[in-house]
């Protein structure tokens, strides 16, 4: 079963990384080659006549919007693991009343449409004076984040044996230790995609940004390209450009925790 699950993993993290560079390659190709080439009748597979000039549009107007998703992403991992965490935890070891019943109905909020969401979002965060502030931002993509993540850590959990528990509560320790120093170890792989999951929903989004951001300057940077595109049709090596930059963060990110995903996302689909 260890060359099977070793299997799963490679094949997964090669599937990720070909979903993801091959669009890629060619955004980045687009970016560099100037306009006249872009909309010529025969394909530049290399861009042989570069410019930058592009890059230097899209910096200009979307480096603020960069900036205000990166802070987004970040606190949206940050409050989704500090939830998700000990609520799988609860779940997974400590047999918590009415598990089953929770992570059914967190299967049912995966289904819900964010348009559904977004409507109730915005009215509580009007409420708030939270219009145009990166903590709407964050709370609301909690809100998609939290029960998928939930539930990663909850299938990785179950699959801790409860001697491990057992032993460290005989040692002393309590159950906040217990989960610190000894579940959150092993469990390394699930909490990573778990985050890495929350992070790229979030830097991802783009009904909560268009819903909960009315001045552009505090717009995530979907919705930032989303308006640039439409002042900028006919320069498109500028939107090709916007998209790089905005899918570069993110590519990186999966190429260096691929291994770490693979193994999170098929953990606990293979016994021993």
């Amino acid at each position: 079963m260890t060359a099977v699950r070793r299997y799963a993993t490679t094949a997964a993290g090669l599937l990720i990384l070909a979903v993801m560079l091959f669009p890629l390659y060619w955004m980045v190709n687009a970016s560099l080659l100037p306009s006249t080439e872009l909309v010529g009748s025969e394909p530049a597979w290399l861009p042989v006549h570069a410019t930058f000039e592009g890059y230097r549009n899209a910096l200009s107007s979307q480096g603020g919007h960069l900036l205000t998703s990166l802070y987004v992403s970040l606190g949206t991992v940050a409050a989704t693991l500090l939830i998700a965490v000990p609520a799988a935890y609860g779940l997974a070891q400590l047999r918590a009343a009415g598990g089953r019943l929770l992570v059914f109905a967190l299967l049912i909020a995966q289904m819900i449409p964010g348009i559904v969401m977004a409507n109730g979002l915005y009215v509580a965060a009007d409420a708030l004076h939270l219009i145009n502030s990166p903590l709407a931002l964050v709370l609301a993509d909690s809100t998609l984040s939290v029960p998928f993540a939930v539930l990663i850590l909850h299938a990785f959990m179950r699959t801790v044996p409860a001697e491990v528990r057992e032993a460290a509560a005989i040692d002393g320790a309590t159950r906040l230790r217990t989960l610190v120093s000894i579940i959150l170890p092993v469990s390394r792989n699930a909490v990573i995609t778990a985050g890495l999951f929350s992070f790229l929903f979030a830097w991802a989004d783009f009904l909560f940004g268009v819903t909960l951001t009315s001045r552009d300057e505090r717009a995530p940077i979907t919705v930032g390209i989303y308006r640039f595109i439409g002042a900028h049709m006919s320069d498109w090596n500028s939107v090709m450009a916007t998209g790089v930059m905005a899918s570069v963060p993110v590519a990186v990110l999966l190429v260096v925790a691929q291994r770490y995903v693979a193994a999170g996302v098929t953990a606990g689909s293979v016994k021993d």
